[in-house]
């Protein structure tokens, strides 16, 4: 079939050969009337209509509307014409789906800033590790400085969320006194430091207007256990021959559990300790901290407490984990009950001082009696 052949006639199928029975040449279709129309109609078929398709290179691929070699042949493949510029298709064409980029795997994150974290605690470090083994008294004076500042973040954070407003004078005047009592006069001297102090609180609370009394003195009298009774015993642990060791074994295990703890759940952690308190929190992570802990702890107990054993480390060191990890909840249940996330701003990359002693206040009795129960009182 060659090129002619392709073309569609007006009429819809062929017409007659040039010589028609019964006529003379020439005359065509014209001539022949109605009855060629229908004979031929009767054995003939009408062939598709196709575009015609131009020599390649031609003028006619510039012409409106021309057709391409690679087009469709059939009428029920015919493309839709294209729109003019500006004008929107009815029927626009699906575009093929582009192929998403994997998203990048996300990298675990300290969600601080590790840099002013480590040099802002390696600072605190050298300060307490010099006035504990030059003066004593010197240490005792930073630990009275730290429950004055949690007690004023602890204070007004309260106040700030809940609208609770504890008495802070007669709090910070006498948490300052009980460390100072429970150095100097022991057990003894913390307990009436704390009774005085709650006493204070409760008279202190006398001067506003009698509405949320009651709301205001429980909050006070919780502030007072929780901060500067506490911590006494660290001041009473300074009273041994030994103290200065003693503190520094406290010291070391609750950092080496909160340092295993971080450690290992950031690395292996999966399944969640506390999910409704402390979701960063794992179980693998407690399994760390108990772990560096009780290598920590048998390693002091021989090496740096006098009549010290190993395996008296090693329950030193569970305990120390179980009660830092508890702490470490409590004060997260605090906070979020008030609906934050750091007590304070005070220490870069660690928020405020009650957020850095959330381990170790409860901490500091349960090592102080273990080593009382270890190697003695004195």
């Amino acid at each position: 079939m060659n090129d002619s052949s392709w073309r569609a006639p007006q009429t819809g199928y062929w017409g007659p050969p040039d010589h028609v029975p019964g006529h003379a040449p020439g005359q065509g279709a014209a001539q022949a009337g109605p009855a060629y129309d229908a004979h031929y109609a009767q054995q003939t078929r009408p062939m598709p209509v196709v575009p015609d398709v131009p020599e390649h290179g031609g003028d006619q691929d510039v012409e409106q509307g021309a057709a391409r070699l690679s087009g469709p042949l059939f009428r029920d493949e015919m493309p839709q014409a294209r729109p003019h510029p500006g004008e929107v298709s009815q029927n626009p064409e699906p575009m093929p789906h582009a192929p998403q980029p994997a998203p990048a795997p996300q990298k675990k994150t300290a969600g601080r800033d590790l840099g002013s974290a480590i040099g802002v605690g390696v600072g605190l470090g050298a300060v307490i590790v010099a006035s504990l083994f030059v003066v004593k008294a010197a240490f005792v004076g930073v630990v009275a400085v730290a429950v004055v500042v949690g007690l004023w973040e602890l204070t007004s954070r309260l106040e700030e969320r809940k609208g609770i407003k504890v008495p802070l004078v007669p709090l910070a005047l006498g948490g300052a006194a009980m460390v100072v009592a429970g150095y100097a006069r022991g057990a003894e001297g913390a307990w009436v430091a704390m009774a005085l102090t709650t006493l204070a609180v409760l008279v202190w609370r006398m001067t506003a207007p009698p509405e949320g009394y009651l709301r205001d003195v429980t909050a006070g009298v919780f502030a007072v256990f929780y901060v500067p009774f506490l911590a006494t015993f660290v001041a009473m642990m300074l009273t041994a021959e030994d103290g200065a060791w003693r503190v520094l074994v406290f010291l070391l295990l609750t950092v080496v559990s909160d340092t295993g703890a971080y450690a290992v759940g950031w690395r292996f952690g999966t399944h969640k300790l506390a999910p409704r308190i402390s979701p960063g929190k794992t179980r693998e992570g407690l399994l760390g901290a108990i772990g560096f802990a009780m290598v920590a702890g048998a390693l002091c107990m021989q090496f740096l407490i006098d009549d010290g054993s190993w395996w008296q480390g090693l329950l030193l060191g569970l305990a120390v984990a179980a009660s830092a990890t508890l702490g470490d909840l409590g004060e997260s249940m605090i906070k979020r009950d008030l609906g934050i996330k750091d007590m304070g701003t005070l220490l870069p990359g660690h928020g405020g001082i009650m957020d850095r002693l959330d381990s170790l206040l409860p901490t500091a009795p349960v090592v102080w009696l273990l080593l009382v129960i270890f190697v003695g009182p004195a």
